[in-house]
């Protein structure tokens, strides 16, 4: 099994590191501030660090931090820590502003999505979008009366995107490959479509499924 370092201390950081620590993975989880999970590691036994010294330690890497600090997390981490590794880019460019009726905003236009820039801005890095699309209590073990939710995902290297979803079958995800990074122009947006009927219903029970015939 390979060895995960996650990047991003919140709550998608902390439960993508303990589902991937019991599917077998190893883990470590890292943080501007890693001394404020000095609870979390001392219950789950997952260690923790700062951005880089996980980074280092990982052979695969999960960036889970605000859009916003994308980049600049990257950067903290040190990009030659990502050459040549997965990255399950879980962020979304979505903005600080209040919704409207539900509605985030978002800083990125309809032709260009966050992954991209981030593929662009660190190319040697294997970025795959998933994980963006539902809240993170329902990011491992989804429960919908037997019936299993979809993820999208993309990515430009096909190897990373198979080690997604395994990863995603193994957390209990219908995955679905919607090709190279460019998709993510589409998925990202599902992430202000799902928080829709959160802010509007205060409901944050539902995922995307993809119907096949």
């Amino acid at each position: 099994m390979a060895k995960f370092g996650v990047l991003g201390s919140g709550d998608v950081g902390q439960t993508l590191s303990k589902g991937l620590k019991k599917y077998g993975y190893e883990v470590r989880i890292g943080s501007r501030t890693p001394a404020k999970l000095a609870e979390f590691s001392s219950i789950t036994g997952i260690a923790a660090g700062t951005f880089a010294e996980v980074a280092r330690w990982g052979e695969c890497l999960v960036l889970s931090v605000a859009g916003m600090a994308a980049e600049d997390a990257v950067r903290l981490a040190g990009p030659q820590h990502f050459s040549g590794k997965l990255v399950i880019d879980t962020t979304d460019p979505i903005t600080d502003d209040p919704p409207e009726d539900g509605v985030l905003r978002t800083f990125t236009d309809p032709n260009f999505s966050l992954m991209e820039r981030l593929q662009r801005a660190f190319p040697e890095a294997k970025f795959v979008k998933a994980f963006n699309s539902v809240g993170s209590d329902l990011m491992v073990d989804p429960s919908f009366n037997g019936t299993r939710p979809t993820m999208f995902y993309c990515g430009n290297d096909s190897d990373a995107k198979a080690a997604v979803a395994e990863i995603l079958r193994q957390f209990g995800w219908d995955p679905a490959d919607m090709g190279l990074a460019v998709a993510a122009r589409a998925i990202e947006p599902l992430a202000v479509l799902w928080c829709i009927p959160g802010f509007r219903e205060d409901r944050w029970d539902h995922a995307f499924h993809l119907l096949r015939q």
